[in-house]
């Protein structure tokens, strides 16, 4: 894209004087990885292609199922049955054909995850079990890669910015993953459709900032509770 074009597309972003013109190139450099397509990887995906990241990794080993559609909105009646990645690729090629998509539609282990996440500037964790929470922050420690992190249940959700410019990780709140497989989930206890886009977005606002060099409180939790209403921060 000339500087026209990208003005053009992009201009709402340029405006703010913090990120101009210098700022959305880095956002049109930066390879970012999802992890999950589902209710919080959604909105990521969504914001950060609209965004106009230049490369989009997506790992996911999921089908759209119909259960999916009241949160997992880059999804349609249309995408049931099919792969979440290959759903989740023909939404960012209809919304923004300039962001290059790589799809991974396997699950992330020990085995490939270090090779995956090498390959991208920061990763978004939007997965769903404490497996592949630990897995992934422990990957990225080693790798030196900076982790943006959330979690949802019911009318809850958390969201932290692990790993960067010097800061602590998960296992600096949460030294262990808990051993009682039977710990209360979305399929279990639900969620609301919004909760995932409310805390995937602030998710994808904190990717933005890391790309453009922005500053942010680190080593710092927050607690989203739409119940209540309540949003607060734990440092830790």
């Amino acid at each position: 894209m000339n500087n026209d074009d990208i003005f053009k597309r992009y201009s709402r972003q340029i405006f703010i004087e913090e990120i101009s013109l210098a700022g959305q190139r880095k956002i049109m450099n930066a390879k970012v990885l999802v992890i999950g397509a589902g209710g919080l990887g959604s909105p990521v995906i969504q914001y950060l292609a609209a965004a106009g990241v230049g490369t989009l990794g997506v790992a996911d080993f999921d089908e759209v199922e119909l259960h999916n559609l009241n949160r997992q909105t880059i999804h349609n009646e249309n995408s049931l049955g099919i792969s979440k990645v290959k759903s989740a690729e023909e939404f960012v090629k209809n919304l923004n054909h300039q962001v290059q998509f790589i799809s991974i539609e396997q699950k992330i282990d020990a085995l490939n995850a270090k090779e995956l996440i090498s390959q991208f500037d920061v990763v978004v964790d939007g997965s769903d079990n404490f497996k592949t929470r630990y897995l992934v922050n422990d990957v990225c420690v080693k790798l030196g890669k900076p982790l943006v992190y959330g979690s949802i249940l019911g009318f809850s959700g958390q969201v932290a910015i692990f790993n960067y410019n010097g800061s602590k990780n998960l296992r600096a709140i949460f030294p262990e993953p808990p051993f009682d497989e039977d710990l209360p989930d979305c399929d279990r206890l639900g969620v609301l459709g919004p909760l995932p886009g409310i805390v995937g977005s602030m998710m994808a606002n904190l990717v933005l900032k890391i790309i453009t060099d922005l500053p942010m409180r680190l080593n710092q939790l927050t607690l989203i509770d739409t119940w209540n209403w309540k949003f607060q921060t734990i440092d830790f």
